[in-house]
């Protein structure tokens, strides 16, 4: 047989260039071949178990079309079971239909199903209480209506009654006032109206009227009723010295936007009925207010929109989570703007990372800062960079909490700007003089980006868009990002993860599973692909799975206590106790425009014991593990975590 040579190298180009040639002229001829080969080339490869050890691997989750909805909140509960909630969706229809959805579905089972959902809770704060419930509080009273869809002008009355003997009175829903010019106006809603109220300052006697507000509409369509300076109005229907004591004011009367409106009902969500439980009102109506659990299991909710649209000038209050009801906090006057994300200190104050979700004050309460909530003290700190863009960012907690560090990711202009930042900085609140200082860059300028805690102390950053919501960005008319990035704080440094295929940016969510995995789901474009017709709430859910799931087989945890308290040590099980070398509690997220106060990660010192056991020592502060239901998540060396098994800290 003759023997086999090598081609010659101008054999060898010659015949590549006549492949590619062939190539080009197939690239011509039937483009839709070469995508198909290169779209299954690429599911070749992402399949590989090499690509995934590296990147990891993403899942669509099949949702029955009976239960894909907009999902605007999410919330892992104690049961292992994925708290989905739309309320109204964003969708002003549903909204006047008085049509609410909440879905609840189980990984476990693969099941989804339907719960009662009694207000509309869309734009809520929510946070988990000690015993599991999710308490959740605001939400939406009335949408936004834009200025071309406004045919009455219309704008907030101001009732005022001074007379300390008259009263109260009640004004049914259409009561007229009519301005000095003579136009007429009539009220949206009943007002109740209390007494004046007389006290004595020193030697004089004052009388100070009772308020009350309300939304007016002008009777008359177009221009002539609209009023530009503050004015004093007569309420028709009124007799004898009413007519004088009680009447109307209002600042203007107008056609500008009107903005969504604040609702004041709380409910807590009970994980094992799988139902709404009605508490208390709230004190102040809000619309996208922060909860933020206090140490001794509380709750503060701060700012919000209120009924009428207007940001809530540091007007705070508290749940008292033993009595169910809502109690106003003047001792805790702070303005912030809406969404603001708290991290819970070891020392039980609050540090506000300077994320929010936008409404307020382009430079009011947006500098980050430790408040102290037993003084009121707010004490800011300097070093981040881009400080105007901390609009629709995200932050977390670095893990484990015990480090005491905060990380901010991306975010963009106030409103509707198209700018946004790559910028990361992380500050140490360890330090006598805490500050930010510069992180990795990510990889591209993003808004929206969840950013989620892992069990083996990485974060886990996913989704978000350049643009303001998913839309324009330089020359792009759609700006979703589809990379994924592992942020390893021992290090410092984003390691690559494999890309999402569908693009999340406004309402999204991105939630930890008690096996390991991350869902993700939700996302409210405001244009199409084409950047000119509207946006598609986006109703797909992907599942990804990290690395570590791809490393070799994962410890396990047999036995153990689902309740410990702080300061204690308690035993725990595992065929694997000789491997294991970390343990970490991990808490459920409750998450909502990349707001997630919750979500921390405690490690556990580890004491050997014998054969299958391990002794796992669970910290003394509140504010480093606050009462509540975890995922203890036990590690091999490898960083490989065991399935979660759910334990409540007392």
């Amino acid at each position: 047989m003759k023997p086999r040579t090598r081609p010659t190298v101008a054999r060898r180009l010659a015949s590549g260039l006549v492949a590619m040639l062939v190539l080009g002229i197939v690239l011509v001829v039937n483009r839709p071949m070469v995508a198909a080969a290169s779209e299954a080339y690429h599911e070749f490869s992402i399949n590989r178990q090499s690509y995934k050890q590296r990147y990891g691997h993403w899942s669509d989750l099949p949702v029955p079309q009976d239960f894909k909805v907009n999902a605007i909140h999410a919330a892992l509960l104690n049961t292992g079971k994925l708290l989905i909630i739309a309320g109204s969706g964003n969708n002003r229809d549903a909204f006047e239909a008085g049509t609410f959805r909440t879905v609840v579905y189980d990984p476990a089972k693969d099941e989804f199903s339907d719960v009662d959902t009694p207000s509309d809770v869309f734009c809520a704060g929510h946070t988990f209480l000690p015993d599991g419930n999710l308490l959740i509080a605001g939400g939406t009273k009335d949408y936004e209506v834009l200025p071309q869809d406004i045919e009455h002008a219309y704008g907030v009355m101001k009732f005022k009654n001074e007379s300390a003997t008259s009263g109260p009175h009640t004004f049914k829903k259409g009561t007229k006032l009519v301005s000095k010019t003579g136009h007429i106006y009539r009220t949206r809603d009943d007002v109740v109206l209390g007494k004046a109220t007389t006290m004595k300052h020193g030697e004089i006697v004052m009388t100070h009227a009772a308020e009350a507000e309300v939304f007016v509409d002008a009777v008359e369509k177009g221009d002539a009723p609209l009023v530009e300076t503050p004015g004093q109005y007569t309420v028709q229907g009124l007799t004898g010295a009413d007519k004088q004591n009680v009447y109307g004011v209002s600042d203007k009367i107008t056609h500008e936007k009107q903005e969504y409106a604040g609702d004041n009902k709380s409910y807590e969500f009970d994980p094992v009925t799988e139902s709404y439980v009605k508490v208390g009102d709230m004190v102040e109506k809000r619309w996208y207010p922060t909860l933020a659990e206090l140490p001794n299991g509380d709750v503060l909710a701060v700012s919000g929109l209120d009924e009428f649209g207007r940001i809530i000038p540091g007007d705070n209050e508290k749940y008292i989570a033993s009595q169910k009801r809502w109690v106003d906090a003047p001792e805790l006057h702070r303005t912030f703007p809406t969404y603001p994300s708290f991290h819970l200190m070891q020392d039980g104050n609050f540090f506000y990372s300077g994320s929010n979700a936008g409404y307020g004050s382009d430079t009011v309460g947006r500098t980050p800062g430790v408040w102290d909530v037993r003084k009121n003290t707010f004490r800011e700190v300097p070093g981040l960079r881009d400080p105007k863009l901390t609009e629709t960012s995200s932050s977390v907690l670095l893990p484990p909490a015990q480090d005491q560090r905060v990380m901010i990711f991306g975010g963009g202009g106030v409103g509707e700007s198209e700018v946004s930042t790559k910028r990361t900085d992380i500050i140490d609140l360890t330090e006598d003089s805490p500050r930010y200082a510069p992180g990795p860059d990510l990889p591209a300028p993003a808004r929206y980006l969840n950013a989620v805690v892992m069990p083996d102390d990485t974060v886990f950053t996913t989704g978000g868009s350049s643009g303001y919501r998913g839309g324009k960005h330089g020359s792009r008319t759609r700006s979703d990002l589809f990379n994924a990035q592992i942020y390893q704080p021992g290090t410092n440094v984003f390691t690559t993860a494999a890309e999402s295929t569908v693009g999340r940016n406004y309402h999204s969510e991105a939630i930890l599973l008690p096996d390991g995995r991350v869902v993700t789901m939700g996302s409210d474009p405001l244009y199409d692909e084409s950047g000119k017709g509207p946006g598609t709430f986006e109703k797909r859910i992907e599942v990804y799975s990290p690395p570590y799931l791809f490393h070799g087989a994962r410890p396990s945890i047999t036995g153990g206590p689902s309740q410990v308290k702080r300061g204690t040590t308690v035993a725990f099980t595992s065929p694997d106790a000789s491997r294991i070398s970390k343990a970490r509690l991990v808490r459920p997220s409750a998450v909502t425009h990349v707001l997630d106060v919750d979500q921390r990660s405690v490690a556990l010192d580890i004491t050997p014991g014998r054969g299958d056991s391990l002794k796992l020592s669970v910290p003394k502060a509140r504010g480093l593990v606050p009462s509540g239901w975890y995922m203890l998540f036990l590690l091999d060396a490898k960083g490989i975590p065991s399935v979660a098994r759910w334990v409540q800290v007392l």
